[in-house]
């Protein structure tokens, strides 16, 4: 069980301007920030994030999406930081997420849903690592 998670504020939700009172979530859950950015991916990092879902059929428009604006990656720790951060942001279909998860409040569909959230701690490492190098994580910061 790992303390860190990586969350991405999608962007719908960053051109809906919802990116304050998403962190402000995160944060009043008990949410470290370790590193966080506002970036526009490219094709090629997208498409190398979710190589997972590449034989899925909903890889282009995942792709297209993902690309189509700013987004910010967010290294985070907590205990239990995977489950914990699954639990607040809610199921991936906004329709089927429990009252007062992040994407029941923000999301508008099972694609535009708002925010990412790590699956697993192998997961966790390995998107954490695609944003943010060593030097930028937060590694010895208590704040």
């Amino acid at each position: 069980m790992s303390k860190k998670t990586l969350a991405i504020i999608k962007p719908d939700a960053v051109k809906k301007n919802y990116t304050g009172q998403i962190i402000t979530n995160i944060s009043e859950a008990g949410f470290k920030i370790k590193a966080m950015k506002m970036v526009k991916l490219t094709t090629n990092s997208a498409e190398g994030f979710y190589e997972v879902h590449r034989e899925r059929g909903f890889f282009r428009d995942l792709i297209e999406y993902m690309t189509s604006g700013p987004c910010i990656p967010i290294a985070l720790e907590k205990e239990n930081a995977v489950d914990e951060f699954r639990k607040l942001i809610g199921a991936t279909d906004p329709a089927k997420a429990e009252k007062g998860t992040i994407r029941k409040l923000f999301a508008v569909n099972i694609q535009e849903n708002a925010i990412h959230g790590s699956d697993s701690d192998d997961n966790a490492e390995k998107e954490i690592s695609h944003f943010f190098s060593r030097n930028e994580l937060l590694e010895n910061y208590n704040g």
